[in-house]
C-alpha cells in the first residue's frame, strides 16, 4: 500500500490559536520590544522642538472702508464707483500673489535661518517655508473669508508672520487701488485737457473768421459812406429784411465796425466767449488734482483677533506615544512569531 504524499507548507501552516499561544508564551518578548519602542517615541515627542501655529480670518471690507476710494467718482463725471468686491478681489489677488509669497521668504523666513541652513538647496527651503505659511481660499460655507495660518517654533514668531502677511497683502492692494484711482484720473483729466484745447482752436478760428466778416462788411459801409445804422420810423409793419448779423451787417455803419474789429483784434483771450469751456475746466481742474484719500480705507478685514497661541500643533505627544506603543507590540509579536518557528525549529534540529 503506497502512502499519500505530505504537504511540507501545510505542515508549517500556523493557526489563529497556535499565534496567541505563541504570542502568549513570548510575552514578556512582546512586552519588552512595546516598552522599548514606546520609550523611545516618548523620548522623541516630549524632547522635540514644538511648533505653535497662529491664525487669522480675513472677510471683505465695508462700504464704508471703501468710501474714500469713491471720491469723485460717479457716473456724472464718467467713473463708476467701485464695488466692494472690486476692491476684495484685488486684496485677494495679492493675497495668493507667487511675489508676494517670495518677498516674505526672503524677507522673513530665510535671515531666521542659520548660515549653514540657508546654503542647503533653495528649491528644498522654500518648499518648507510653504509649508510654514498658508494661505486657504474661501470654502462652501464662507465663501468670502480666507485662512491664513503660519507655523514657527516660536508662538511670537508666528503670530507677527500672520500679521505681517496679511499686512503686506494689504499694503500692496491699497497702493494697486490708489494708482488705478490716479491713473483714471489722469486719463479723464487728459481728455478734458483736448477738449479744452480743441475748443480754444475753435474759438480763435471763430475769432479770425469774424475779423474777415467784419472788415468786407466795413469796406462795403465805407462805398455806401453809412457810418452809423440807419434810425427806421413810420410803420412799424416795415422791417428790413435779412439781420444785421447776416448779410446786412454792414448796416451798422463804419464807426461801429470799425471799433468792433480793434476790439476783437486786440482781444488777449477767447476764453470769455467760448461756450461750455469754464465748465470742461472745472472738472479738468478737479480731476486733475483727484487722489484717493489714504485716511480711513481698508481693502480688508481681520475677522476676529489673531491670538497667540500658547498651545503646540506639533509633536503630538499623546498620538506619538500611543503609536510607537502599537508599533512596539506589531513588532514584539512578529519577533515572537518569529523566534518561535525559526529558532526553536533549529534548536530542534
Amino acid at each position: 500500500m503506497q502512502n499519500s504524499p505530505v504537504n511540507p507548507s501545510a505542515s508549517q501552516e500556523i493557526d489563529f490559536g497556535s499565534v496567541l499561544r505563541i504570542l502568549w508564551e513570548q510575552k514578556w518578548m512582546v512586552i519588552g520590544v512595546a516598552a522599548i519602542t514606546t520609550a523611545l517615541a516618548a523620548v522623541y515627542a516630549y524632547t522635540s522642538t514644538p511648533v505653535y501655529e497662529a491664525r487669522a480670518y480675513v472677510i471683505p471690507p465695508t462700504q464704508n472702508d471703501i468710501a474714500n476710494f469713491n471720491y469723485g467718482r460717479s457716473k456724472e463725471a464718467e467713473l463708476s464707483p467701485y464695488k466692494v468686491k472690486d476692491v476684495y478681489g484685488i486684496f485677494s489677488r495679492n493675497l495668493q500673489a507667487e511675489s508676494l509669497r517670495r518677498k516674505f521668504y526672503e524677507e522673513k523666513y530665510l535671515p531666521m535661518l542659520s548660515s549653514s541652513e540657508r546654503e542647503g538647496p533653495q528649491d528644498v527651503l522654500y518648499s518648507q517655508f510653504s509649508k510654514k505659511i498658508v494661505v486657504l481660499p474661501p470654502s462652501k460655507d464662507a465663501p468670502d473669508r480666507y485662512l491664513i495660518i503660519a507655523q514657527n517654533k516660536d508662538p511670537v514668531v508666528a503670530k507677527e508672520w500672520v500679521d505681517t502677511y496679511i499686512e503686506r497683502a494689504g499694503e500692496r492692494a491699497e497702493n494697486e487701488m490708489f494708482k488705478n484711482v490716479s491713473r483714471e484720473a489722469e486719463v479723464r483729466a487728459r481728455n478734458l485737457a483736448q477738449q479744452i484745447d480743441s475748443l480754444r482752436e475753435t474759438g480763435k478760428q471763430n475769432r479770425e473768421d469774424a475779423i474777415t466778416k467784419l472788415r468786407e462788411a466795413r469796406e462795403v459801409a465805407s462805398a455806401i459812406k453809412l457810418e452809423k445804422p440807419p434810425i427806421i420810423t413810420g410803420n412799424p409793419a416795415v422791417e428790413i429784411a435779412g439781420s444785421m448779423d447776416g448779410q446786412l451787417i454792414y448796416m451798422r455803419g463804419t464807426k461801429a465796425l470799425e471799433a468792433e474789429i480793434k476790439n476783437l483784434e486786440a482781444r488777449v483771450s477767447n476764453d470769455p466767449f467760448i461756450g461750455r469751456l469754464r465748465e470742461l475746466q472745472a472738472k479738468y481742474s478737479f480731476f486733475k488734482e483727484l487722489q484717493a484719500r489714504t485716511r480711513d480705507v481698508a481693502v480688508y478685514r481681520v475677522d476676529g483677533a489673531v491670538e497667540l497661541p500658547d498651545t503646540p500643533v506639533k509633536p503630538k505627544k499623546v498620538v506619538i506615544t500611543l503609536l510607537g506603543l502599537l508599533c512596539g507590540l506589531v513588532l514584539g509579536g512578529m519577533a515572537a512569531v518569529a523566534y518561535q518557528i525559526f529558532v526553536r525549529r533549529e534548536i530542534k534540529h
